[in-house]
């Protein structure tokens, strides 16, 4: 692992991956360019569920000497192979994926690990093993249609149960950034506010503006 993860400062802004963006032909440079403009402030996460494991490979070794040249984190979704494999910064668990504690005990000392969680309760169960949670959904969002949001409110019964730093996901636009903030959320994690604007690059210093 680089030592961007053994920092111990975690990114206020972390920008996620789906398997549409990853498709995408411009996704290195569009990657490249999120990297340099979101620096130690931003965690990019390669996530695709149903990309190959090749492919994975081949955009984390393209990216893995771009992030440490910025200071950015670049993290793994699921895959702790992946992260070790391309000496990632750590990697972000689902609810499917292995168990904080195996992970854990897999990646060297200094790499990330966080897990995703919607409720109090599935916070307390996660918090043992990992640096940060992500808490969500807290809007509506449409990579998640006929779900409605959680709230902000979420946040600050997950804080009260655990001591972790929160990211906010889920519908997480600029404009709801402080709102987030006011319930506790250490930052944001996006998808589509990064990748479907027209300029990645100043949507991540759109959002790392309001998150100072």
């Amino acid at each position: 692992m680089s030592s961007s993860g053994g920092s111990r400062v975690l990114p206020r802004l972390h920008v996620v991956t789906d398997d549409r963006v990853l498709a995408r032909t411009d996704f290195a440079a569009r990657a490249a360019a999120v990297l340099d403009a979101g620096g130690a402030g931003v965690a990019l996460h390669l996530r695709g569920p149903a990309t190959s494991g090749a492919r994975l490979y081949e955009l984390a070794a393209a990216l893995r000497a771009r992030a440490t040249e910025a200071g950015a984190v670049l993290l793994a979704n699921d895959r702790v192979d992946l992260a070790l494999a391309a000496a990632l910064d750590g990697v972000h668990l689902r609810g499917r994926s292995l168990a904080p504690q195996i992970a854990r005990r897999l990646l060297p000392d200094g790499a990330w690990l966080g897990t995703s969680v919607h409720s109090p309760d599935g916070a307390r169960a996660a918090a043992e093993s990992v640096d940060y949670l992500v808490v969500g959904t807290v809007f509506a969002t449409p990579s998640h249609p006929g779900r409605a949001g959680s709230g902000p409110a979420v946040l600050a019964l997950v804080l009260a149960v655990v001591g972790l730093p929160l990211l906010a996901i889920g519908g997480v636009t600029p404009e709801r950034v402080r709102e987030v903030r006011a319930e506790g959320a250490h930052g944001v994690a996006v998808l589509s506010g990064i990748w479907d604007a027209d300029d990645p690059a100043a949507a991540v210093a759109g959002y790392l503006e309001r998150l100072a």
